[in-house]
């Protein structure tokens, strides 16, 4: 059996096609009429002429009532087997022609008989064939009469007639049967070009919206990457002017030092958004489920926020829980700052809460504002990439809540988002509750990182520069190279503790390369850290890879600290 969509668009041939019959069914009949007048009673003749034009009118009928159907009403074999009925009737009036007319003795009449019948079996098969039952039983109730007749008739002209007539219905059937399976394959395949122009379309849609998404964010990159460039000139230059004029108070300095670093921070935030984007898309983003205490998280973020709430003057309300999760604690960190970093930069006055509610065996954490509300028809939109609503003041690339709905996919949390413009949003994220378990003591506090031998590469100048600067004010000793061959050569005889290596080097290499290279040169293995400004997700995905520490530059400081501290735990 053809599946159903297959049906449905043979049996509308079906319909379309039979018009070519019901003309023949209103034509013909007069003349065959006239040609039997003198062997058929009056009555019957007319009779016969009556019913055949009343069941072409109720074919009509049906067709126009079949193609004025409601979409979706009746079933499409249903319509075929009442066309196929109403041939059949038809057809067996048509037999009766050749019962009658095929009159012993009257061989005029007899060649009358089979060219009408004939023509009219031939004439049917691209009608009719869409519907294989219609046109078998229209041929044999048209042609079995003739057939019989010849079967009782006696001579050699009849057993001639008979064959004719039986060689005639098999090649009928035969070619109504290749037509069908040529209209099938037809259909497939109009069915087949329309899904794969559809499948065409949405890609093309994809890329539109894609090509508009890359031009809404070259955009907003373009202001909220130039804005700290431009901040961290001035205060560069200021440093400069300053030192021009003697000796830098140290007040002055570390003072022009802090807002560098905010700016720097709000800089590498605008990059760091793209960054989580591209790292989920890569798949490398490691995710350790465990038993997460709310109370404690909860106490986190009310602290962190709280110089948020006190510069635009909002209430900042946490309801806490001591209710434990089953989550990654990483994760759902980030999940409620972005969350509640979003509230924070929505809402102009009244509050932000954070709370959390016990639905059966799952929690639900909800972060509410009284902020503008989104629009109904933007409920989905506004967790896309690089959008945010056209009356809310543009603040970064509006990534945050993009990154949001992939982490909580990613750990397995429905996300929900209710909201009234003009009242305000609510995002809630469903958690499954889990067993509490005993509080870890308190690591101690680890002591300042002794002095280490570090060797550095980066293909970049400044970048190299920079970095080796730095870590000799922490009072690292540093061999430094814009390539592994540049630093064995520093090196000399001397062995560094850590490797440092930028991952994408120049001639083609990669960190891979440089780590190899260094091993070989000390036939030992040493801790890496790998730095990296790629973004692309098989970039990630080839980085992670590598096993090594992974930091994005522009990487922070204390992360740095903490990842050479780290390597050697």
């Amino acid at each position: 059996m053809q599946e159903r969509p297959l049906w449905e668009a043979l049996i509308d041939l079906l319909y379309r096609q039979s018009y070519a019959i019901l003309f023949a069914n209103f034509v013909i009949p007069l003349p065959v009429a006239y040609m039997l007048r003198d062997a058929v009673p009056a009555a019957a003749l007319f009779g016969w002429i009556g019913a055949m034009y009343g069941l072409t009118v109720a074919r009509i009928v049906l067709a126009r009532l079949y193609f004025r159907r409601d979409s979706g009403a009746g079933q499409a074999l249903t319509w075929a087997w009442r066309a196929t009925a109403f041939s059949w009737a038809s057809a067996a009036l048509w037999g009766a022609v050749g019962w009658v007319g095929f009159i012993p003795g009257e061989p005029n009449m007899a060649a009358f008989t089979c060219i009408v019948l004939t023509g009219l079996a031939c004439g049917a098969v691209p009608s009719l064939s869409a519907f294989p039952p219609a046109y078998a039983g229209t041929a044999l109730a048209m042609l079995l009469p003739l057939a019989v007749r010849c079967v009782l008739g006696e001579g050699e002209v009849f057993r001639i007639y008979l064959f004719f007539v039986l060689c005639l219905i098999a090649v009928n059937l035969y070619y109504s049967r290749q037509t069908f399976r040529t209209l099938a394959e037809t259909v497939r395949l109009r069915s087949e070009n329309l899904a794969l122009i559809g499948d065409l379309e949405r890609q093309r849609d994809l890329a539109q919206a894609a090509n508009h998404s890359k031009s809404r964010f070259l955009a907003a990159a373009s202001h909220d990457l130039r804005q700290p460039v431009h901040a961290m000139s001035l205060f560069v230059e200021t440093l400069r002017t300053m030192a021009q004029r003697g000796d830098v108070a140290a007040s002055a300095a570390q003072a022009i030092a802090s807002r560098l670093r905010m700016v720097i921070g709000n800089f590498g935030g605008v990059l760091n958004g793209l960054l989580d984007i591209s790292r989920l898309d890569a798949g490398v983003v490691p995710i350790k489920v465990q038993a997460v205490q709310l109370a404690r998280l909860f106490d986190d973020l009310k602290g962190e926020f709280e110089a948020s709430a006190g510069e635009r003057g909002l209430d900042w309300r946490v309801v806490s829980s001591g209710a434990w999760v089953e989550t990654d604690p990483v994760l759902l960190r980030r999940i409620l700052g972005n969350l509640l970093a979003n509230a924070f930069r929505y809402t102009n006055e009244g509050k932000v809460l954070l709370g959390v509610r016990r639905r059966g065996d799952q929690v639900e954490i909800a972060v509410l504002d009284t902020g503008p509300g989104i629009p109904a028809d933007q409920l989905e939109a506004v967790f896309d990439e690089f959008v945010q609503l056209p009356s809310a003041e543009k603040h970064g690339l509006g990534l945050g809540l993009s990154i949001v709905r992939r982490m909580a996919d990613l750990l397995g949390h429905a996300l929900r988002l209710r909201s009234v413009v003009g009242k305000g949003s609510t995002f809630s994220l469903l958690l499954p509750l889990a067993a509490p378990i005993a509080a870890a003591l308190d690591q101690p506090e680890t002591e300042s990182q002794a002095p280490l031998a570090i060797a550095v590469i980066d293909d970049e100048a400044d970048a190299l520069e920079g970095l080796v600067q730095l870590l000799e004010a922490w009072g690292h000793q540093v061999w430094a190279g814009r390539s592994s061959g540049q630093v064995i050569s520093a090196m000399g005889e001397d062995e560094p503790d850590l490797l440092i290596t930028d991952y994408r080097l120049s001639g083609g290499l990669t960190a891979r390369d440089a780590v190899a290279m260094v091993r070989r040169h000390l036939g030992r293995d040493l801790p890496v850290i790998i730095l990296t400004g790629d973004t692309a997700p098989d970039r990630l995905r080839e980085a992670t890879e590598s096993g090594h520490r992974l930091l994005h530059k522009p990487v922070d400081p204390d992360a740095l600290g903490e990842a050479i501290a780290g390597s050697f735990r």
